[in-house]
């Protein structure tokens, strides 16, 4: 094949696009909660007896369709995995270094990922139980819950 390098124009450069985002009715019922009366909602299958959380539309067990058995959970639970973020990217949630762990909340059977605050990052541990403090401004978004903290 011949060499086409020299006819391609390029430009380096980052671009910004402006967007919106769905969140759809099951995860708009999700964020409100989280927002207006600071509960954490999940779904449950009728089928296989399973709390999801978030929530969504189909059961990941059974294939369920999941929009009509809301329950509330426990905004506390157990550490199932966690990362340490290191670097430093434009629209994190803090700066570097913080954890993002795997959250099962007592009365859902699959995990949340969240900010984890448990002092110096070299604290965070699998099977550590925390509880979610909430955010007190009002917010669109899963940051309704600021952040996670050891019991």
């Amino acid at each position: 094949m011949k060499d086409q390098s020299n006819h391609a124009f390029v430009i380096e450069g980052k671009m910004a696009l402006p967007y919106q985002y769905f969140a759809g009715a099951v995860g708009s019922k999700f964020i409100v909660a989280l927002r207006d009366e600071k509960k954490i909602l999940g779904v449950r299958c009728e089928h296989c007896n399973k709390t999801w959380v978030p929530p969504r539309q189909t059961c990941e067990h059974c294939f369920a369709p999941l929009t009509d058995h809301w329950v509330e959970v426990q905004p506390a639970g157990v550490v199932t995995n966690f990362t340490v973020v290191r670097y430093a990217e434009p629209y994190q949630p803090q700066e570097p270094p913080y954890v993002l762990a795997l959250i099962k909340l007592d009365g859902a059977d699959s995990a949340l990922t969240h900010l984890l605050d448990c002092g110096d990052i070299q604290n965070a541990r699998i099977g550590m139980r925390v509880r979610a403090v909430f955010s007190d401004t009002p917010k669109d978004n899963i940051l309704n819950i600021a952040r996670f903290i050891p019991e």
